[in-house]
């Protein structure tokens, strides 16, 4: 894995996060709140076309327990993620990450699937979106299978627009029950030059069809 400093010392923004992904970086902050940018090697994506929802899922999604909603509260889904884990206090998303992820979905480019019950947030994700590049960040749960309900959502809006690359930056065994794989940080590379020079739009509209569908 290579790590750098902040591309500025000034505070982190939207700017900085767009030119960071279109390089294969990311941000992550140190429990100090010192942000680094990371390039792992190798990459962990989660193959797009090939994924299918696992049986046990199925019966969850026919029975429509959660509502999912895209970009009703971005910032909420942030906070959750950024809420400390069992047995981990830390966190990688700090008030500055917070801010310019905030900034960078008003300007359209980040987004968030969120699943609600009775009008209450229990689980979701988000990432940013640029060209047929969905970056996955995070997610949380308060309901168990509503995070994965969120993914699954996300990858069939993915499927819609033609999606060509799903990053998920590291594996570790939660992104691998998404059919998470590893490649060389070269062919990462290669993959997203090609994925960033096609044009895709993440929208509400496509997860109302597959909602009515």
């Amino acid at each position: 894995m290579s790590i750098s400093p902040k591309i500025n010392t000034n505070k982190l923004t939207a700017d900085d996060l767009i030119y960071g992904y279109m390089n294969g970086i990311f941000p992550m902050a140190d429990t100090d709140g010192t942000l680094y940018w990371y390039s792992p090697d190798p990459r962990a994506i989660i193959p797009i076309d090939t994924y299918k929802p696992p049986k046990s899922l199925k019966p969850i999604l026919n029975k429509k327990l959660f509502e999912i909603r895209i970009n009703a509260n971005f910032e909420a889904v942030m906070r959750n993620c950024a809420a400390p884990r069992k047995g981990d206090a830390d966190t990688w998303i700090s008030d500055e990450i917070v801010e310019a992820y905030c900034d960078l979905n008003k300007m359209g480019l980040a987004h968030s699937v969120e699943a609600y019950i009775d009008d209450s947030l229990v689980g979701g994700l988000y990432g940013v979106c640029i060209g047929a590049v969905f970056f996955g960040e995070s997610m949380f749960y308060k309901v168990p299978e509503s995070s994965k309900v969120a993914f699954h959502y996300l990858m069939e809006i993915l499927k819609m627009q033609g999606f060509e690359l799903l990053d998920t930056q590291f594996i570790n065994d939660n992104v691998r029950r998404y059919g998470a794989i590893e490649i060389p940080r070269a062919d990462y590379v290669k993959a997203l030059k090609k994925a960033l020079e096609k044009r895709c739009v993440f929208t509400e509209i496509n997860l109302k069809e597959l909602l009515n569908g």
